[in-house]
């Protein structure tokens, strides 16, 4: 459980990350803290409020603790929740009439798996898809990258790559691909329609037929010699140029 191999739970560690599960509203089903954490006023507040929520909680030493962690230095508190439903029925009703999502298709990096979660959240995207070939997105790593995002964003785990693509054609959802040979920038793409992000592997980026399935590439301009940026960045600046053309930030269009 603790590697994020147990299907039905979900490994969270942190006061931080514990508070976002509690927050959210997950099942909490087993919390472990440390004597000493438990003596923090941020702590108690927290463990007491997860004692409200599950009947299985214990304290242990620091060395005990450290032993189930996943990271190198102990939290001092771990908390055991269900994992957030996925599936695609649930996830398609939860999209408002002019969606903006993001596929993850083979990022098999969960930090950047997280990061990508975190960005979504921040630019307003109204859901992430991770596909078969893509780091579970609540694992302990990506769940630390993502501080929380995964909690709030809608999600579909574990979908398949054609699935989605044919759900996007039934609900006419415009599918734009990130490609670096892509001949239209992010810039130029309209946003503002209900759309998909597809961003592909870190090392090789999307296949030639998933490319293809796409009804537009895209690329974000670059100068000097840099090829591509890591994946989690360029998600970060194409949402956000997404937002600024759904108008709920307030940036001066410098487009003309």
């Amino acid at each position: 459980m603790r590697d994020g191999k147990e299907p039905a739970s979900i490994f969270i560690e942190g006061l931080r990350l514990c508070e976002e599960a509690l927050a959210s509203g997950l099942q909490i089903e087993a919390v472990i803290y440390s004597e000493e954490i438990a003596r923090k006023p941020r702590a108690a507040h927290l463990i007491n409020a997860l004692g409200e929520a599950s009947d299985k909680v214990s304290s242990t030493s620091e060395r005990l603790l450290e032993s189930i962690s996943y990271t190198k230095t102990p939290q001092g508190i771990v908390v055991l929740a269900s994992r957030p439903s996925s599936d695609a029925k649930k996830f398609a009703a939860s999209q408002p009439a002019v969606p903006l999502l993001v596929v993850m298709h083979g990022i098999n990096n969960p930090v950047n798996v997280g990061a990508i979660l975190r960005a979504a959240e921040a630019a307003g995207a109204t859901g992430v898809i991770a596909t078969k070939a893509t780091a579970d997105p609540f694992s302990p790593k990506a769940l630390r990258g993502a501080m929380g995002s995964a909690f709030r964003l809608s999600i579909w785990n574990d979908a398949d790559y054609a699935h989605v693509i044919e759900w996007c054609r039934k609900v006419k959802i415009k599918v734009f691909a990130a490609d670096v040979n892509a001949s239209m920038t992010h810039i130029d793409a309209d946003w503002r329609i209900p759309c998909i992000l597809v961003l592909g592997p870190e090392s090789t980026g999307l296949m030639p037929d998933q490319i293809q399935d796409a009804d537009q590439t895209i690329k974000i301009p670059m100068q000097g010699k840099v090829e591509s940026l890591n994946v989690s960045v360029a998600a970060g600046v194409i949402l956000y140029e997404a937002a600024r053309q759904r108008n709920w930030m307030q940036i001066p269009d410098s487009t003309g």
